[in-house]
């Protein structure tokens, strides 16, 4: 009897504990908050910014730059959080690339629209303008801006953010970013710094593929180094670290778009998505885009070999073969490799790519191509890498080693910039 006595004080206890863990930070049942490497407890700026420093939007009227990601670590999303809030008016929501939902696919417009759940007007920042309009932002007080970034030079939400910052110094409306971490990490730069000739909405300053910075990271540095002027505030997550692993956070990975499902697509993306300025698939269309990679004229066994010849840092390839629901080679049977990622840390995303596109394009003369130039002769390709000489260099029969030398210079200084704007600690 004592043996069942004693059992059920622990099994008391131990829920005990475990139902004060699992709760959010509005005391309603949630889960387990993440810590750092030193059991310090983990806080999202979106969560920093309700406990700590509500102060900045209470009572005022509130835009928000949002999309699914903009949640706290209980998954409660920052647009329910703000609406039900009695000490702030939500007053307008705006949809990057994908929308607020995340319903829109890669390049779909997006149009203004009413949420159903809240009333709330949706203004689209991927429809007629990129930059809210003096229309858009009357009657805001403050602008909010909470999207998981993934660390990566093309991808939009980071310019959405600085047109948007942009056009609150000409509104004189003060600027928050709630901070979130770089899914790859905070230390690792790579890849060449953009040549602003190929400025676009896929790269629109001069900064390397992989920046290693968080947004807020990014804001006080596009703020500052290309003259933006914002009133700006970064509310700082707790308890993050640059060297930190994305899943050291405890944080729940919400697909920030609908073709990045995951962290590991998160990975190979810098590099990976180079295959969008060439005919190969980037395996959009499937499970899982930019880790499966292939044309229907690729021979999958040897281009593995091939590429895993090559024994780069971190990863490896499998011979792969897939039929893309839509995209490039949609509803054809499609031969490439697999990118398996066996060791972040070690892992060389930008260079990986580099040589994917190279050697597919070494193999296959006749059939591989980059995608057509505009009426100024530049590829797509080129603005995703940032340049025009890479695209040459390749053609020109050049060594990856040789072209990374080519852009390390950039990426040195950039480095040098990059560290005044640093926010956290190793």
């Amino acid at each position: 009897m004592k043996k069942w006595l004693m059992l059920g004080v622990i099994l008391i206890m131990t829920w005990s504990t475990f139902s004060v863990v699992f709760a959010d930070h509005n005391g309603n049942p949630g889960k387990h908050k993440g810590h750092d490497k030193k059991g310090e407890p983990f806080k999202l700026g979106v969560e920093v910014l309700l406990d700590e420093e509500k102060e900045l939007i209470e009572g005022k009227n509130v835009g928000l730059i949002t999309n699914p990601t903009g949640v706290d670590q209980n998954l409660n999303s920052i647009v329910d959080l703000l609406h039900n809030d009695e000490d702030v008016n939500l007053t307008a929501l705006y949809g990057p690339e994908h929308g607020v939902r995340g319903s829109a696919q890669a390049g779909e417009y997006v149009d203004f629209y009413i949420d159903e759940k809240t009333g709330v007007p949706v203004y689209s920042l991927y429809g007629k303008t990129r930059k809210p309009t003096p229309e858009m932002l009357e009657d805001i007080d403050v602008l909010l801006f909470d999207i998981q970034d993934v660390g990566t030079r093309f991808y939009t939400y980071i310019y959405t953010m600085a047109y948007a910052m942009e056009a609150a110094q000409e509104n004189d409306i003060p600027f928050i970013v709630l901070d979130r971490p770089n899914p790859l990490g905070g230390e690792k730069v790579e890849g060449p710094v953009l040549d602003e000739d190929y400025k676009s909405f896929v790269g629109n300053y001069p900064i390397p593929l992989r920046h290693g910075m968080t947004v807020g990271e990014l804001a006080k540095l596009f703020n500052e180094e290309f003259e933006i002027g914002a009133d700006l505030t970064v509310v700082e997550m707790q308890g993050w670290k640059r060297g930190m692993n994305y899943d050291e956070t405890g944080l729940e990975f919400v697909a920030p778009s609908p073709n990045m499902p995951t962290v590991d697509t998160a990975f190979v993306y810098p590099g990976a998505a180079l295959i969008e300025g060439t005919n190969v698939s980037e395996g959009r269309g499937t499970t899982k885009p930019f880790e499966l990679i292939g044309a229907p004229f690729i021979n999958s066994t040897d281009l593995a070999a091939e590429m895993n010849a090559y024994n780069l840092p971190g990863v490896r390839f499998r011979a792969a073969s897939f039929t893309p629901s839509f995209s490039k080679h949609a509803g054809e049977l499609t031969h490439g490799v697999q990118i398996h990622v066996i060791d972040r840390e070690e892992f060389n995303a930008v260079e990986t790519g580099v040589y994917l596109v190279k050697t597919i394009h070494d193999m296959y003369p006749e059939d591989f191509e980059f995608r057509a130039e505009n009426s100024a002769g530049v590829s797509f390709f080129d603005l995703l890498v940032g340049n025009g000489w890479i695209r040459e260099a390749i053609e020109n029969g050049e060594s990856v080693e040789d072209m990374k030398d080519r852009w390390e210079d950039g990426l040195k200084d950039f480095n040098k910039v990059r560290k005044h704007y640093l926010l956290y600690k190793k």
